[in-house]
């Protein structure tokens, strides 16, 4: 068998391109990212513009995202837990519910031990706070988003910097964290701690009394007290704290098994 035959045929070679020709992409225009700001190898940049162009911010309620983050912490799933907290505070128009969201997603990456992610939710809390107070977006009359979660992000900063090795920065911002809000027991508990850890045990016995008074007392509380009463060389009253906070944990174990 042999093939048929071809006709010669002479191919077009085109009619070129006019003068001057610019090329195209096939990447849309809105996806351009300026890699002066951005790593270009950052996965969540596309997403984060596509949420941008094609999501309006009015059509998600930032405040259902957060109790979906909060599920998440709820079942164990931080990841997921602060990837929801993060988009919440990209689309949240109220400063009071985009700190809460940096705050918890701070929090969530602390559960992974990721504290530099930690850190930086943390200070872009802090962040919405400063930006609001420069351009008095809530007004004078309105209550300001410090008073809510500003002192939990500084309480809860000092604590990731100090699970960094930053133990200075750490005490710094315990410091802030009961000027914020003198009404926040944690905050005491959290200054006594970052005290006692720089030898100052006399002052970090106040700060745990503060924690007291205000309804923070547990076990740990409790013998963190005891360490820098020994540091003082009252023994007798640390071995009090050091027997109630034992029987605290006792009577907690029971609780678990009744």
């Amino acid at each position: 068998m042999t093939d048929p035959e071809r006709d010669d045929h002479e191919f077009s070679s085109g009619q070129g391109f006019d003068e001057p020709y610019e090329g195209f992409d096939i990447d849309p225009p809105e996806l351009a990212v300026d890699t002066d700001k951005v790593d270009p190898v950052d996965s969540r940049v596309v997403t984060d513009i596509l949420d941008e162009q094609n999501v309006p911010t009015d059509a998600v309620d930032a405040e259902e995202l957060l109790d979906v983050g909060v599920s998440y912490v709820h079942i164990n799933r931080h990841e997921q837990a602060a990837e929801t907290f993060e988009r919440a505070a990209q689309f949240a128009d109220d400063e009071r519910i985009e700190q809460e969201a940096w705050t918890n997603k701070g929090a969530a990456h602390a559960e992974m031990e990721e504290w530099d992610a930690a850190i930086g939710a943390y200070r872009e809390a802090l962040n919405v706070e400063e930006e609001s107070d420069a351009g008095g977006a809530l007004g004078d009359d309105a209550p300001s988003a410090s008073n809510e979660h500003a002192a939990t992000a500084e309480t809860n900063l000092a604590y990731a910097l100090w699970e960094s090795g930053r133990t200075e920065q750490a005490l710094e911002h315990a410091e802030r964290a009961v000027e914020i809000d003198p009404r926040f027991a944690e905050a005491w508990y959290n200054r006594g701690f970052f005290l006692l850890e720089r030898g100052l045990a006399e002052d970090a016995v106040d700060a745990f009394d503060n924690a007291t008074r205000l309804g923070f007392r547990n076990p740990d509380i409790l013998e963190e007290k005891a360490r820098a009463l020994e540091e003082m060389e009252e023994y007798e009253r640390a071995e009090k704290l050091v027997e109630e906070a034992e029987e605290m944990r006792e009577e907690a174990e029971q609780e678990l098994l009744e």
